[in-house]
């Protein structure tokens, strides 16, 4: 970080508590309607009650557990938060030199999530937050504006990746609810302005699933509504959507994720319950899309995409208590513990449906194992095996796309994740 920027609640909280003065000495201004507005109405820590049944990591106090994000983030902000020319803010893509220039919609997305959660620990929280959205304003799609170009600088076309336009929304609906829209930005009619680009561009209109992103034609024989990628079936961000919207599409878009997700369990993955990085949808049968559907060999295997559905639909089964979104990370999350021998090192980097590893991926990473964090938390017999995951990632530190992963799992293993 090049500079350091006092927000704008610290001043009103030095000005509140500043002892009696005499008209002559020098003092802070009165707040004013915008410093007032400023105060953090959801400060880290939060302590969210999460559903009946819903478990936290249970050797380590609460005041640990927080203290344990506290120092992710710190790891997090120093590795990855880039000011690139102030007021704008962007989430690097790795470490390298190379990827430190670099910037994904997804990542942005994932910023924008974190930095509102952790307001209250941050004091420059909101100026960060207004500048990662300046930045998402600098580069639109060139297809539909509402939305962000996936990757910048990307020299092969400017179009959106639904997953990564999804959480910019949220992040939105998360800063309004924790400082309101009345200040610089009105972020709920931002939110409100890119949720509808993303229903019209991005969410089938008959299949109700979110596509690809907005260059995906609907009449393509490829790319289609009807081909999702299974890591874009964020449920807490659609019900969050519906909410702020009241529009009870986002109801159905949960339901035919769901209805997708059991149909590959229930066909393709009874034993596992894991889902592919991408699927194909012909009639009403969802199944693995076939390599190099669209990245690699391993389109139709739990890789590197699908990896992040425990932890996203894990946390629909804790905010929301949902009974479908239970049974799904259940499936798995049993799956996995017996897979691994109650040994979270033992997850392997990728696995076919059938819970076969995928060649070359022997190796820990915490991508694969913090989300199976937040699934093991809907099972009070997991108890044991949470703890196991959750002291395996905490303190280790991977590249951009693991950590931001790992420290929005820690957010919800802590208790600290909560929706707007």
């Amino acid at each position: 970080m090049k500079k350091q920027f006092p927000s704008i609640a610290l001043t009103f909280m030095l000005a509140a508590c500043a002892p009696n003065v005499t008209a002559t000495q020098n003092v802070l201004p009165v707040p004013t309607e915008q410093s007032v507005i400023a105060l953090d109405a959801r400060p880290f820590p939060q302590h969210v009650e999460y559903a009946p049944g819903g478990i936290l990591p249970n050797p380590r106090t609460q005041e640990e557990l927080d203290q344990d994000v506290r120092a992710f983030y710190d790891y997090w902000k120093s590795e990855y938060l880039v000011e690139d020319g102030f007021p704008l803010y962007r989430v690097a893509f790795g470490k390298s030199e190379d990827a430190r220039v670099t910037t994904v919609s997804e990542g942005q997305g994932y910023g924008m999530m974190i930095v509102p959660l952790m307001a209250g620990y941050d004091p420059e929280a909101r100026v960060i937050f207004d500048g990662l959205w300046e930045f998402v304003k600098t580069h639109p799609s060139k297809i539909d504006p509402r939305l962000m170009d996936w990757k910048v600088p990307d020299p092969e076309g400017n179009a959106s990746a639904f997953d990564g336009d999804a959480d910019i929304a949220f992040g939105l609906l998360l800063a309004d609810a924790q400082w309101g829209s009345a200040g610089r930005v009105d972020y709920k009619a931002e939110a409100e302005k890119m949720i509808g680009g993303i229903l019209e561009s991005t969410i089938g209109s008959e299949s109700h699933l979110p596509m690809l992103g907005d260059w995906v034609n609907v009449g393509d024989p490829q790319y289609t509504q009807y081909t999702p990628r299974s890591s874009d079936f964020m449920l807490v961000n659609f019900r969050a959507f519906g909410k702020a919207t009241n529009n009870l599409i986002w109801d159905d878009v949960v339901a035919q994720s769901q209805n997708v997700m059991m149909g590959i369990q229930t066909n393709h993955s009874p034993e596992t319950g894991l889902l592919p990085d991408f699927i194909v949808i012909n009639g009403q049968f969802p199944q693995p899309a076939p390599p190099y559907f669209l990245e690699n060999s391993t389109d139709g295997a739990y890789n590197y995409n699908a990896g992040r559905v425990p932890w996203r639909i894990g946390l629909d089964a804790l905010l929301y208590d949902d009974s479908t979104s239970r049974s799904i990370v259940q499936k798995i999350s049993r799956w996995i513990e017996t897979s691994a021998k109650n040994d979270p090192r033992n997850i392997w980097a990728g696995y076919e449906l059938n819970g076969s590893p995928l060649p070359n991926s022997d190796y820990f990473t915490t991508f694969f194992v913090a989300p199976m964090g937040v699934a093991a938390m809907n099972d009070p017999a997991q108890q044991d095996w949470l703890n196991a995951i959750y002291d395996s990632v905490h303190d280790t530190h991977e590249d951009y796309y693991e950590d931001s992963v790992t420290l929005l799992c820690l957010l919800a293993m802590t208790g600290n994740f909560w929706t707007p």
